[in-house]
């Protein structure tokens, strides 16, 4: 049996540019912790995938916006998403004890362009080591 590859296609080819321009924009970002264990927990939220419908796409950070914040313990980001049905923000708080200590997520929600919210994850206990999946 043989497959023949059909041929790339303007909006096959648009796509495929578009993610790849999505993913080097969001590459600085997405290295660090507190931004992929975020992203990581959108991407096993199936709330939240359904809401925003396949494919996730995540885009890069407004520089601009005062909300996303960074220093020594806390990490304070909106990062916009989208998907086929709906696109909006994920908010993400990440802290640390520490400038040398793991990152680690306080809480991550998204927030629908029509102001629905659904929580993805919540740190949940006093000593940070009970986990509580939305």
């Amino acid at each position: 049996r043989s497959f023949t590859r059909a041929p790339p296609t303007p909006g096959r080819t648009a796509h495929t540019l578009h993610s790849v321009v999505v993913l080097l924009l969001t590459e600085f970002h997405s290295r660090s912790l507190y931004y992929k264990l975020a992203v990581e927990q959108l991407q096993s939220h199936p709330e939240a995938q359904e809401a925003l419908g396949p494919p996730l796409n995540i885009h890069y950070l407004k520089l601009t916006d005062r909300e996303n914040f960074v220093d020594i313990a806390d990490a304070k980001l909106k990062i916009p998403v989208s998907g086929s049905k709906s696109e909006g923000l994920l908010y993400v708080h990440s802290s640390r004890g520490g400038p040398f200590q793991r990152w680690h997520l306080d809480e991550v929600f998204l927030e629908l362009k029509d102001g629905q919210q659904i929580p993805v994850f919540k740190l949940s206990g006093e000593n940070g080591d009970e986990v509580k999946k939305e």
